[in-house]
């Protein structure tokens, strides 16, 4: 057994109470300075108050102890929502936003996902492995310790499968834990170009099937809005993957308010993503369902829209996570310390609850709260060493990261936005 202890730091980090936390709750924190942990294995033994730790580590032999001095310590950033196995980037389109030129439209002309599409469906399968592992090492290297990574630029049985291989190779050949979900519903492919029901018929009778029995992926998400899949189509597909064993998550209201919250609640879906245009009705209903809010603020900086109702949602009692939406359209970015600092300058959220939503709900939103998101015994040591005394400094810095260094199961595995 491996111990090592780490001392002299300022531990803050969220109570995780066995569900996600809603309203007030969610500025639930605790700070310890000086603060100690101590890590057998990989995992926490304790974490909390220096004098008391150190009283911990006297049962044990310890092998390394670590100074972290003065600096504050939290967990690593758990990433929800990310497309970033793709093959190339799409900087063209960026310039068409830019000018005025809507999403939808760009996807109505053959750009968007399925300009990614053929790219996909172009690339080797280490073509497509390179481009997706340096995307996770940058997210390593500015915090992420823990992330989910879709589907959903194949949108054919053969080509889905693939990326879900892809990405199941980057989580075992990276120190990263990826959460994998498989999400042919990304759009109607060209081929299918006026038959998208068609083309839900494939993905309920062959490509969901499939996706479950390689075993990789354990949710399945759909886009449901104008344009792309309706509620009904959407419903389908969600049904069809909670038979196959995939829990549902859903990209619900980014553009329109369709009623896809409405629907990540009657499916009971772990998440519900972007949420820009969500109704009242639809949010109340994720918050009786205890749907987590996954929402994504880079992607409204990037499409120039208005940021999610963040501080509406948490006094309706419904959990926020918030998540960086990494793909190479409409948000290329991996960076989870500018997604804290948007969500603090821009959507309203207390540095404290900007902390749970990038740590605690984040894992609940995939379902690894029991391992990651809180610096609490039986959890994965997990956590950042900060360029400051308070998790106000990611957001304090903006521009920069204070990611002095990145820890993943009491190794260190980056420093100063460089991976080890």
């Amino acid at each position: 057994m491996t111990v090592r202890l780490f001392r002299n730091v300022s531990l803050v980090t969220p109570v995780d109470h066995g569900k996600p936390s809603a309203g007030e709750r969610q500025r639930d924190v605790v700070r310890h300075s000086p603060g100690a942990m101590l890590v057998a294995d990989g995992l926490i033994v304790a974490a909390g108050a220096e004098r008391d730790v150190l009283t911990r580590a006297r049962e044990f032999r310890v092998d390394m102890e670590v100074d972290g001095g003065g600096r504050c310590c939290v967990p690593g950033f758990v990433d929800p929502h990310t497309h970033a196995c793709f093959a190339k980037t799409r900087e063209s389109e960026f310039s068409l936003r830019l000018s005025g030129v809507p999403y939808l439209e760009i996807l109505k002309q053959g750009g968007g996902i399925l300009s990614s599409v053929r790219a996909v469906r172009s690339a080797t399968d280490d073509e497509l492995f390179a481009v997706t592992r340096a995307n996770a090492m940058r997210a390593l290297a500015s915090g992420t310790t823990t992330m989910e990574m879709k589907s959903g630029y194949g949108l054919d049985t053969a080509s889905e499968l693939r990326m879900l291989a892809v990405i199941d190779r980057v989580r075992r050949e990276t120190p990263l834990d990826v959460a994998i979900t498989f999400m042919g519903a990304h759009a109607v492919p060209e081929e299918f170009r006026g038959s998208p029901d068609a083309y839900v018929d494939l993905l309920v009778q062959a490509m969901i099937p499939a996706a479950a029995d390689q075993g990789l992926a354990g949710y399945c998400d759909v886009f449901c809005e104008e344009g792309v899949f309706s509620v009904a189509q959407s419903r389908r597909i969600l049904e069809a993957g909670k038979k196959a064993g995939l829990r549902p998550r859903v990209h619900a209201d980014e553009v329109h308010d369709t009623g896809g919250a409405a629907l990540a609640a009657e499916v009971g879906a772990v998440s519900a993503e972007h949420l820009l245009a969500a109704g009242d009705a639809g949010l109340d209903a994720m918050a009786r369902a205890g749907v987590v809010a996954n929402l994504l603020p880079a992607t409204a900086y990037s499409l120039r829209k208005p940021y999610a109702r963040a501080r509406f949602m948490i006094e309706r009692g419904l959990p926020v996570a918030v998540a960086t939406d990494c793909n190479p359209g409409s948000c290329y970015c991996e960076s989870m310390p500018f997604v804290f600092g948007l969500s603090v300058m821009q959507m309203g959220l207390t540095v404290e609850e900007a902390l749970t939503a990038a740590t605690l709900n984040a894992a609940y939103a995939i379902a690894l709260a029991g391992r990651v998101g809180s610096l609490e015994p039986g959890k994965q040591a997990d956590f950042l060493l900060l360029d400051g005394e308070t998790p106000a400094a990611i957001a304090y810095h903006a521009g920069g990261s204070v990611v002095d260094e990145v820890y993943k199961l009491g190794e260190r595995v980056a420093t100063r936005g460089a991976c080890c």
